[in-house]
């Protein structure tokens, strides 16, 4: 394949990458945008195994590496549960960022690459920038990976003068790298380009570390961006155009995703980098002669057959799903009952919050996973308004996303947070496992107000108890 075709080839994979980010913007036109984004990969792919700079000998190490990866590539989305998909979407950042650090060290080991002056500069800050945000994608996205599986407890670790570690980690990697740009002999800029390498392998576990669950949805949309632009590092120094394209459209609606989970959390991204929100942590202090609210009164139970009485009365219902919905894998009995209640004439919707669960729109894909109409999943924005004419509103294994106290407790850690209004509807239904506080460690007023009503047990064993006693 000739360079003029590689690059036509590169040029309609990014136009294709771009519509593909345009149609994963909408649920009803996703499809198609996975459809454009593997389409745009395949010719990518192709054009650089085939292109000018892959000599024949070379093609069947690539062909052989491709086989592994998609063998495992077509493993994982055979066998991995959508309640997993937030880890193994923390899991393949890290194979981004692993990725980064071994182009960097082979860019800057390879004997063909010959350079002087500036060019040799640029190169060289090419390389160990690359390598440093790749070390920090690599080890914070385990770090997540690790949280969002349970294999790492979601409570932040905070330790002493942290954000002091952090400035003499910077600074020493400053200095590092202007001790690596002074070396002129591969040999002699090793040391400390291994030295700011484990500094930041070890910033990325620190930093990931450093923040609570309640948080985990930012930090998911962060380390992909962090993956993005440490693929577009990674396209400096391999001089390839298209890496360093979709590098920045990766790294850029990463951070514009960022944005906008720390908005719907009412929260700014470096309190997010700095930690200590979530999994357990201590309240925020108040001032003198006052006091964080405390919920009062007493919950009211229901049961799965008085639920389902509730809803055959109700000529107007919402449902706010959350991350024990996942867990439990109630989609499709939520679609059953659903549909039954639509049938029967009852409008039925449901509210999305922009940080359910504990990655961007992972609500959104259970609900199509489970077949329900994408006309009906509305955003928080989109359909707080209706709760005060909704006769039923029921929460199924959310928490935070419906606590009041964001609104009425000033004094709250949550304070100021947008929520889904569910306690202004006639009825709300809250189902929980238990009365355990949610990632942001704190109590629930919603769980003792008056028109609440508590169901209690597994989300997938009540709805099942829920959609037999409305078939009855």
């Amino acid at each position: 394949m000739s360079e003029s075709l590689a690059t036509v080839s590169y040029i309609g994979a990014t136009i294709l990458f771009i519509l593909s980010l345009g149609g994963l913007s909408n649920p009803e036109t996703s499809r198609r945008g996975n459809l454009y984004g593997m389409i745009g990969m395949a010719i990518a792919v192709l054009a650089t195994v085939f292109g000018p700079r892959v000599t024949p000998s070379g093609i069947g190490w690539i062909v052989g590496a491709m086989s592994i990866g998609g063998s495992i590539g077509i493993f994982a989305a055979r066998t991995v549960k959508m309640t997993q998909m937030p880890e193994l979407v923390a899991l393949m950042h890290s194979l981004v960022g692993l990725a980064a650090c071994l182009v960097g060290y082979a860019s800057y080991i390879d004997t063909s690459i010959q350079l002087d002056g500036a060019e040799r500069t640029i190169h060289e800050v090419e390389i160990y920038i690359g390598i440093l945000i790749g070390a920090i994608t690599f080890s914070g996205s385990l770090i997540a990976f690790g949280k969002l599986s349970g294999k790492i407890g979601g409570k932040p670790l905070l330790l002493p003068a942290r954000h002091w570690q952090n400035l003499a980690g910077l600074i020493l990697v400053i200095v590092l790298g202007k001790i690596f740009l002074s070396t002129h002999a591969v040999s002699d800029g090793m040391a400390p380009l291994l030295v700011m390498t484990v500094i930041a392998l070890l910033f990325g576990i620190h930093m990931v570390m450093a923040i609570g669950g309640a948080d985990m949805p930012v930090v998911v949309s962060m380390l992909n961006s962090y993956s993005g632009w440490a693929a577009a590092a990674t396209g400096f120094m391999l001089n390839n155009d298209l890496l360093i394209v979709t590098g920045a459209l990766v790294g850029s609606s990463g951070a514009i995703l960022s944005y906008i989970m720390c908005q719907a959390m009412n929260r700014n991204f470096i309190s997010v980098i700095a930690g200590g929100f979530g999994g357990g942590a201590p309240a925020p202090k108040v001032g003198a002669g006052e006091t964080a609210a405390e919920p009062v009164g007493e919950v009211t139970p229901i049961s799965a057959t008085e639920t389902a009485d509730l809803l055959k009365e109700a000529k107007s219902v919402i449902i706010v799903p959350g991350y024990g919905m996942a867990v439990a894998q109630a989609q499709h009995t939520v679609f059953e009952i659903t549909k039954h209640l639509r049938d029967k004439g009852v409008n039925v919707r449901f509210g999305i919050h922009p940080v359910a669960g504990r990655m961007p729109g992972h609500m959104n894909v259970l609900l199509a996973e489970a077949k329900v109409p994408y006309d009906i999943v509305m955003e928080m924005d989109e359909i707080n308004d209706d709760f005060p004419t909704t006769d039923v509103s029921m929460v199924i294994g959310a928490n935070d996303i419906v606590n009041p106290a964001a609104q009425e407790d000033p004094t709250s850690p949550i304070a100021g947070m947008p929520v889904l209004e569910v306690w202004k509807a006639k009825t709300s239904i809250v189902m929980k496992r238990s009365m355990a506080s949610g990632y942001a460690g704190v109590d629930n007023p919603l769980f003792y107000k008056e028109n609440n009503r508590m169901l209690f047990g597994d989300a997938k064993k009540m709805l099942d108890e829920v959609l037999t006693a409305l078939k009855s």
